[in-house]
């Protein structure tokens, strides 16, 4: 997982970009977690491909593997990750925030200044 908070929320928006990554998150979140096996016989998606974008989205800190049952090792979601997206986009918003408030402050003092 990357070190910091920026760099953190990168990886998981860089992680969402792919569509077929929001569908296994998607899947993971509704039916809970599964293998790379379980998640191709539901999905029309290869069991290569399926691995592959699990390894991205673990990479991004959204998804870990669980314990392993046997042979199988099934992916679960980790929401640590996208609270930290959420910490990073809620300080954006903020700023915004505070940009729009001044600008609305600058606009009526503009307002009473002209006759």
């Amino acid at each position: 997982m990357p070190p910091d908070a920026d760099e953190q929320a990168v990886a998981v928006f860089t992680a969402l970009t792919d569509p077929t990554r929001r569908t296994l998150l998607d899947e993971l979140a509704r039916t809970g977690p599964a293998t790379v096996t379980e998640l191709a016989l539901r999905l029309p998606i290869s069991r290569q491909a399926i691995a592959k974008h699990l390894a991205q989205l673990a990479d991004a800190g959204l998804i870990r593997p669980g314990e392993t049952v046997g042979r199988r090792l099934p992916y679960r979601l980790d929401p640590t990750a996208v609270r930290a997206a959420q910490a990073w986009l809620a300080t954006l918003a903020n700023r915004w925030d505070d940009r729009l408030t001044a600008l609305e402050h600058a606009l009526d003092t503009d307002e009473g200044d002209t006759p």
